[in-house]
Formats: structure tokens, C-alpha cells, sequence
């Protein structure tokens, strides 16, 4: 069967919604949906009809998202999804295909998203590019080496976060070009991430905040909540949950750290996800008191192989023929000569013999830097043809620091 596939209005959102619903497995609550709606650009969704029976969804979110040496206009796939009643039928498949066509007509030579199931994406050409720790420290464990950076002009205050919004942004912009993966927040995005209803807290408390800066202002803030608790003996047994550290500088992102490990009353800290070479493995002076576990993060899909391998910046210089496999966007499918060096980046079809012969997830996955191709080349996912090809290749597209978003969309 084929099934119509056309953007929803708003009056067509409960319906919209009821598909994430569905496949999801989530029951929002009213003021949660009418965040992901305010999230919502319309023009950008994308639904499947079965009749009058909206079958499947997915929708975009319009990123500048930093690359390695820039910025660029990103497609952000968000809100996949298939009612359980129509799995197998093509419905997945014409959505994806459509909304990568739909992303070219944009002219974004790049898409990225967070993946539900990680088994799913690669079949449409993401590939995993970015990791993520998420860990647990022990406060009394948690001393830091003897020369990590202190500026006696910092001081610590505490913030109502909402009060603080206007810093937090203006902080978080300046933040973003640093770090490949990271995306620059809309009005709305900040409105979720700062909520504070009881739907919000889950048991877990109020959302507070504490702020790193000197006489000329801002240089760093932590987002946190803190589960108070006793055990039996009477001991505090506090959870301190964090949500966002973010630092100008080594100095205000070691305050801020110091702010957060020896708040009163808190014995362990919580981490849901940060950069797999956030620094503060390096400030513990026992890392083995950071007990991680580690996650895919972004997944990356070029669109538009040329566009997008011309608009970052390269660590090496390299000059190879890739042959790319790409079966659901055919304009890719072909040989590219990339020649690139710190400087600069020219990516141009040629009737040569390739140098290396990969899938297009495997750009997606080294795209912003992470460095996965020789792990690939070693688990036989893609060939080398001339000799050293692959980790050269590799070498160019490696970047610091590590990938990494930050919060999920």
C-alpha cells in the first residue's frame, strides 16, 4: 500500500500527537504536549494517511548546529514515529525518504537526530557520530588534583533560574562555536529546559540554580535538583541531580563543579549525559570515583555529500577518492574527490578509481569529528583500496573537542 504523506496544521495536532502517543509509549501531560507543540514547526512536519487515519509521523526542527571550524544549518529529525497497528507496511521508510528529500529542498546539506532505538537510523544512511557519559560521583570521593585552576575574582550565587534566563542564554551562545554538535536554542527550547511544575520536579525538588561570575559579570551556571534524604542512622543521603553545567572558562567550570560536589547534605551526584572528554575526568583526582557508563548520543546523515564535506574544516590535509553507497539518497551514490587541508575544503564528482569504498553512515558518523572510520575499516564495514586511504581520511575529520549536543530534541 502507499500512504499520502502531507505536512499537519494545527487543528490536526491532537491527532499528530496521538501517533508519538502511541508509538512512544508516553502519556504527556497537558502542559507537556502544549511545550512540544510551541516546539513545533508545522511547515516541517510530516504525516502518513491511512484514510483519515494519521499512520505515522516525524518532523524537523531548523538547527544551526556547530561543526568542526563553523556553524551551519542542521535538519533536526525529531518525533518518529509508526502507530503499532501499521509496523511493517513501508510507512517508516516513505516518511524518512520523503523528509530527507524535503531537507534538501531546504538546503541543508545535513541532518541529525537522537535515536529511540539505535538499530533503526542506519538503514536511512545516520550514522552514530557522538557518544555520551553519564555517571555518578560519590562526594567523599570527589577531591580534585592539586592544580586545578581557582581565580580568586570568581564567587558563587545563588539564582532563580527563571530569573537568570536572560544570562543563561546570552552565556550558553557565546558556549555553543566550542564544540561540534552543539546547537543554538530557540525561545522555546529554553522554556522546556527551565520548566518547573510539579511535572517537572517528579520527586526530585525545585529546579535551582547557581551561578560562577566576578565584577564583570557571568562566566558560568549549574542547573540542578537536590532529592533530600536520610538513612537510618540519620546520615544525610542527599541526591544532587544535574542537568547542565555550562563555563566560560576552566577556572568558573572548576567553581562551578566545587559548587555542586560540596553542596550540604548531598553524598552523591547524578549525571544524565555529558561529552565522553568533559574535563572533569581529568579534575578528579581519583577518576575511578567517576562511575560512568557511556551512550550513543547525535546521529548524522549527509544529505548532500559535496556541500556538507565543504562546509566544515579538516585537522590534516588529505586528498582521496570516495566511493560512496548510498541507496535512498541517489544524488550521493557516485565517486567524490575530497581535498582538504587545515585552510580549506573542495569535494567535486570524478570518473576515477576510489581510494576507499564506504556507506554514507560512515561520513555520518566521522562527520563531526569523532573518528570512527578506522574502527569500521577494522570491522570489515567498508574497504580500503589504496593502502593508508582510511587513516588519513580518518586523521582529517578528527576533531577537539569530542562531539557532543547536549539536549536531546
Amino acid at each position: 500500500m502507499t500512504y499520502p504523506i502531507r505536512p499537519v496544521d494545527e487543528a490536526e495536532w491532537p491527532a499528530f500527537a496521538e501517533v508519538l502517543s502511541e508509538g512512544f509509549g508516553w502519556t504527556p501531560h497537558p502542559q507537556q504536549s502544549a511545550r512540544y507543540k510551541a516546539q513545533t514547526e508545522f511547515d516541517r512536519t510530516l504525516a502518513a494517511f491511512d484514510g483519515e487515519v494519521i499512520a505515522g509521523v516525524t518532523a524537523v526542527f531548523s538547527l544551526t548546529m556547530t561543526v568542526p571550524g563553523g556553524q551551519i544549518p542542521v535538519g533536526g529529525v525529531t518525533g518518529v514515529s509508526v502507530l503499532p497497528s501499521h509496523r511493517r507496511r513501508g510507512v517508516l521508510s516513505a516518511l524518512m525518504r520523503r523528509q530527507l528529500n524535503d531537507i534538501r529542498e531546504r538546503g541543508e546539506a545535513v541532518a541529525a537526530l537522537y535515536a529511540s532505538e539505535a538499530a533503526i537510523y542506519g538503514r536511512f544512511g545516520y550514522g552514530r557520530a557522538a557518544g555520551e557519559l553519564s555517571f555518578r560521583i560519590h562526594t567523599h570521593g570527589s577531591a580534585f588534583v592539586r592544580n586545578a585552576p581557582v581565580d580568586p575574582s570568581l564567587r558563587i550565587r545563588v539564582a532563580r533560574p527563571a530569573e537568570a534566563r536572560g544570562d543563561f542564554e546570552r552565556l550558553f551562545a557565546s558556549i555553543v562555536p566550542r564544540r561540534p554538535g552543539r546547537y543554538l536554542r530557540k525561545e522555546e527550547f529554553w522554556t522546556g529546559q527551565l520548566a518547573d511544575e510539579e511535572i517537572d520536579q517528579r520527586g526530585d525538588g525545585i529546579l535551582r540554580s547557581v551561578i560562577a561570575e566576578d565584577d564583570g559579570g557571568l562566566r558560568g551556571y549549574a542547573l540542578f535538583r537536590i532529592k533530600a534524604s536520610w538513612d537510618s542512622n540519620g546520615v544525610p543521603n542527599g541526591e544532587l541531580k544535574l542537568y547542565e553545567l555550562e563555563a566560560s572558562d576552566p577556572a568558573a567550570y572548576a567553581l562551578l563543579w566545587r559548587s555542586v560536589l560540596d553542596r550540604d547534605l548531598v553524598s552523591r551526584v547524578e549525571v544524565g549525559g555529558r561529552p565522553v572528554d568533559d574535563p572533569i575526568v581529568a579534575l578528579l583526582a581519583d577518576p575511578r570515583q567517576l562511575r560512568a557508563s557511556w551512550s550513543d548520543e547525535l546521529w548524522v546523515r549527509l544529505v548532500e555529500v559535496d556541500r556538507a564535506l565543504t562546509a566544515r574544516s579538516y585537522s590534516a590535509a588529505v586528498d582521496v577518492v570516495i566511493e560512496v553507497e548510498d541507496d535512498v539518497c541517489p544524488w550521493n551514490a557516485r565517486r567524490w574527490r575530497l581535498s582538504a587541508d587545515p585552510t580549506g575544503a573542495e569535494c567535486k564528482p570524478v570518473e576515477v578509481e576510489p581510494d576507499v569504498t564506504l556507506p554514507v553512515a560512515s561520513l555520518g558518523s566521522a562527520y563531526l569529528g569523532d573518528g570512527l572510520l578506522t574502527t569500521q575499516l577494522d570491522a570489515g564495514l567498508l574497504r580500503e583500496h589504496s593502502p593508508g586511504a582510511v587513516r588519513a581520511l580518518a586523521t582529517a575529520m578528527s576533531w577537539s573537542p569530542k562531539p557532543w549536543a547536549g539536549l536531546t530534541f
